[in-house]
């Protein structure tokens, strides 16, 4: 099992920037891969980033390409999202994820094994 905590998130004007924080435990050197996963109000949980853990290769989300960077802390089992010109379409709460299995693709959240409890972020216009 790993479990996960997601801190960092808030309120935030459009243009702004925030940093969201995922601290992780339990077994943690099985984990192949995490993720970044947002659900707004009324709309399905859609992948915004992905990262593998030992060697760090990333994607994201092309609605948030060039904005956002997804980025981990081995040593201390953190993972982390830097979001940058925010806009309101942003505004959802945001879930970390990870993942065993190297087989699965990992832009679906079908493709990730634990979950976060998610934490807020609002942008206001």
């Amino acid at each position: 099992q790993v479990q996960l905590v997601e801190f960092g998130g808030g309120l935030v004007q459009a243009g702004g920037s925030l940093r969201l924080s995922c601290a992780a435990s339990g077994r943690t050197g099985s984990v192949y891969r995490m993720g970044w996963f947002r659900q707004a109000p009324g709309k399905e949980r859609e992948f915004v980033a992905r990262i593998t853990w030992s060697g760090g290769t990333t994607s994201y989300a092309g609605s948030v390409k060039d904005r956002f960077t997804i980025s981990r802390d081995n040593a201390r089992n953190m993972l982390y999202l830097q979001m940058n010109n925010l806009k309101p379409e942003d505004t959802a709460v945001y879930y970390c994820a990870a993942a065993y299995s190297p087989t699965r693709v990992g832009v679906t959240a079908r493709d990730y094994d634990f979950w976060g409890q998610g934490t807020q972020v609002t942008v206001s216009s």
